[in-house]
């Protein structure tokens, strides 16, 4: 089952708590997943789709060894995954996500005119999502 996004841009959470993108900080432990997504999307504009990217920040997280990649790929998506509308690039580091007509992935900072075309609606059938809140609206 195919979970990439095509033709789409998730934007910033309304509950983003930066005023700008910032690089996602290194923890003394290693690289945390943001970080790790950071880095991919940022030296990799529209090289992978969402799928890729999951499983690579994934297996760098996990340090899964190149021998053993393609047997914990099919493992890693016998479980739903959750996508990048989740990710705490557009939910904490105010980073935009846009995904082209291949389902290729780069960042868009928000501070952009670039992001900012994209909210307008300026990019023609390309379809608009916003991340996911950091905390739920109380009732």
């Amino acid at each position: 089952m195919d979970q990439n996004y095509y033709d789409t841009f998730i934007s910033v959470t309304e509950d983003c708590p930066a005023v700008h993108a910032l690089i996602p900080p290194e923890k003394k432990q290693g690289k945390t997943k943001a970080a790790i997504e950071y880095e991919l999307l940022s030296n990799n504009p529209y090289t992978f789709t969402q799928e890729e990217l999951l499983f690579e920040v994934h297996a760098r997280h996990k340090l899964v060894s190149e021998k053993v990649r393609s047997e914990a790929r099919i493992t890693f998506f016998q479980k739903p995954q959750p996508c990048f509308r989740s990710s705490m690039l557009p939910k904490k580091y105010g980073w935009g996500i846009h995904f082209n007509n291949e389902g290729k992935g780069a960042l868009v900072p928000m501070e952009s005119q670039e992001y900012q075309d994209f909210i307008a609606g300026k990019n023609k059938g390309t379809k608009l999502l916003k991340a996911m809140r950091n905390k739920r609206e109380s009732k």
